[in-house]
């Protein structure tokens, strides 16, 4: 019984060693985050021009059911081409699922979004805070 006493004791030590490891790739971890934040810093330093529109989409509504919803995203885009002037235009996938949300029958009859020109003059589109 004396064996099997010492052989356990041995057995906890690799095990303590095993949770310092693990300690020590957590604070690895958290340093890799902390460098992953100036990132999004610099992102946020390239907006040239931010502007928040409230775009009518009523006119799809006067289109057939089942093309009402891809009118819709048109008439976004078309709006954002005529205000802001862009070289190229990217809609967020929350603007996009925002006009899709009902189906293609039934899409808003106005939406609020955020639009933001970088220095390339590429346009992204966000939904507007709050909505």
């Amino acid at each position: 019984m004396e064996e099997t006493v010492e052989e356990a004791e041995e057995s906890e030590e690799p095990e303590e060693e095993i949770i310092e490891e693990e300690e020590e790739t957590v604070e690895e971890a958290e340093e890799e985050k902390e460098v992953i934040k100036p990132r999004k810093e610099e992102i946020e330093e390239e907006i040239v021009e931010e502007r928040i529109y409230t775009i009518p989409l009523r006119r799809a509504w006067v289109s057939p059911r089942k093309k009402r919803a891809p009118r819709a995203i048109r008439l976004v885009k078309s709006f954002i081409q005529r205000h802001m002037k862009p070289e190229a235009l990217v809609v967020k996938n929350e603007v996009n699922e925002r006009i899709w949300g009902k189906g293609i029958e039934k899409p808003p009859r106005r939406i609020r979004v955020r639009a933001v020109k970088d220095r390339e003059g590429t346009v992204t589109l966000y939904l507007a805070e709050g909505d």
